[in-house]
C-alpha cells in the first residue's frame, strides 16, 4: 500500500498545467480539514417545496460518498432469495454501511454532516446526544465531535443504569461502547423508565444546562440525529441515488424501480427518503424519474407503532418548512408517500432465533452482513 501511494504521489507531482489543476480541484474536498464548511445546494427537485429560510446553507464533508448500489445475486436454489428469483424480482442494496470507517459508518453520518456543521457555525465546544446503550448514532456523533475538536457527551439508555452508576466499569468495553470510550466520551446513563417518562429532549437539555452552568457552550443533537436539519442529509442521499439510477437504467432497459425498504427507529432517515423520492418524481422531477411513478417506500419500524412514525415524520416535515400540499394535513401527505410496517418483533435491539437465522442465511446467500437491530430485522419482517 505504501509503495502504491508513493507512486501515486510521484505521478501527481509530474502533472502540469490545467490537468493538474483540474485533478487537484476534483480531490480538494478530501484534502481539507473535516471542520471546513461547504456551501450546500438543495436538490433542484426539492428546493421549491420548502421555505427558503428553513433550508441549510452549509454542510461538512465527513462521509465517503457516493455509496455504491449493489445488485444482489447468488444464493442457493433453496435459499431465502429463491422466491424473488421465481417472481423475477431484482433486489438492489444501497450500501450506506460504507459511508465511513468503523467510527462513522452507517446512515447517521449523512445527518451529522448537517448537524455538526451547525455546531461549528455556533462556535460550540461540546456536543450532547442520546441513544441506546449500543447506539450507532452516539458512536458516530462521538467520533465526529472529536474530528471537530469538540467534546462528546453521550446519554445511553440501559436497564443497567443503576448498577453502572455504582460502578462505571459496569458499562463494559464491547461494541459501540468501546468506540465511545476510545474517543473519550463523557457517558451518562438513564433507565428506559426515565427515558419514557421525561423524554429524550428533556434529558439532553438537562445535560446541556449542566454544561452551560460550568462555562461550556454545548450543541444538542436529538436521538438518531432526527430533526429538520439532519433530515436534509437524506434528501441529498435521494439525489445521489437518482444519479445512480440513471446509470442502472442505461445498463438495464428492463429495470423497474418499484419499492424501497428501510428500517426506521427515530424517523429522520425515513423522512428524508420518503420526502426525497416523492419530490424527485414530482413537478420538478429528476431526469431519472421523468414520466415515472414514485416507488413505494416501506419503513419498517424497529420500535414504536406505525402511527407514531407517521406523526413523527410529519412533525419533521413541518419543521423543515414543507409547503402546503394538496392533502388536508402534512400527516395525510406523509401517509400517502410511505407505508410504515410493524417490525420490532420481541422489542428494540432484541432478536428472535428466527430473525438471527434469517440474517445468517442472508449472509451465506449474498456475502452481505445485515445488522440485527435495524437492517436485518427490517428486511426479515418485510
Amino acid at each position: 500500500l505504501s509503495c502504491s501511494i508513493t507512486n501515486w504521489i510521484q505521478g501527481f507531482k509530474k502533472l502540469e498545467g490545467r490537468t493538474a489543476s483540474r485533478l487537484s480541484r476534483r480531490h480538494m474536498h478530501h484534502m481539507l480539514r473535516p471542520d471546513t464548511l461547504h456551501r450546500y445546494e438543495p436538490p433542484s427537485f426539492a428546493k421549491n417545496f420548502f421555505d427558503e429560510g428553513a433550508m441549510p446553507t452549509h454542510r461538512l464533508r465527513l462521509a465517503n460518498l457516493p455509496t455504491p448500489v449493489h445488485r444482489v445475486i447468488g444464493g442457493a436454489q433453496d435459499g431465502i432469495l429463491a422466491r424473488l428469483k421465481e417472481l423475477n424480482i431484482k433486489l438492489y442494496i444501497k450500501r450506506d454501511d460504507a459511508t465511513g470507517g468503523a467510527e462513522l459508518g452507517g446512515n447517521k453520518v449523512r445527518k451529522l454532516e448537517m448537524l455538526m456543521c451547525d455546531a461549528i457555525a455556533k462556535r460550540c465546544d461540546s456536543v450532547v446526544t442520546i441513544g441506546g446503550e449500543q447506539s450507532n448514532h452516539c458512536r458516530a456523533t462521538a467520533a465526529a465531535s472529536r474530528m471537530m475538536n469538540l467534546s462528546p457527551h453521550l446519554i445511553l439508555r440501559t436497564r443497567r443504569a443503576d448498577a453502572i452508576e455504582r460502578n462505571n466499569e459496569g458499562m463494559g468495553y464491547t461494541g459501540n461502547v468501546l468506540f465511545d470510550r476510545m474517543v473519550g466520551s463523557t457517558i451518562y446513563t438513564c433507565t428506559p423508565g426515565e427515558y419514557g417518562r421525561l423524554g429524550s429532549n428533556t434529558l439532553v437539555g438537562s445535560v446541556c444546562d449542566h454544561l452551560e452552568s460550568n462555562g461550556f457552550n454545548p450543541n444538542a443533537i436529538p436521538v438518531g440525529g432526527s430533526n429538520a436539519l439532519g433530515t436534509w442529509g437524506y434528501i441529498s442521499a435521494v439525489e445521489e441515488l437518482m444519479h445512480q439510477l440513471e446509470t442502472i437504467q442505461s445498463d438495464d432497459s428492463d429495470f423497474n424501480f418499484g419499492h424501497v425498504v428501510f428500517a426506521t427507529g427515530s424517523g429522520g432517515t425515513a423522512a428524508g427518503i420518503a420526502l426525497g423520492l416523492s419530490l424527485a418524481h414530482g413537478a420538478d422531477a429528476h431526469p431519472a424519474a421523468e414520466g415515472k411513478e414514485a416507488p413505494t417506500c416501506h419503513g419498517i419500524g424497529v420500535c414504536d407503532s406505525p402511527d407514531y412514525f407517521y406523526t413523527t415524520i410529519a412533525s419533521i416535515a413541518d419543521a423543515m418548512g414543507l409547503k402546503k400540499m394538496i392533502h388536508s394535513s402534512t400527516e395525510d401527505f406523509i401517509r400517502s408517500i410511505i407505508k410504515v410496517h410493524h417490525g420490532k418483533g420481541r422489542g428494540y435491539a432484541v432478536s428472535s432465533d428466527e430473525e438471527l437465522r434469517f440474517i445468517s442465511q442472508f449472509a451465506v446467500d449474498t456475502g452481505i452482513c445485515l445488522d440485527p437491530v435495524y437492517s436485518g430485522k427490517a428486511l426479515y419482517h418485510f
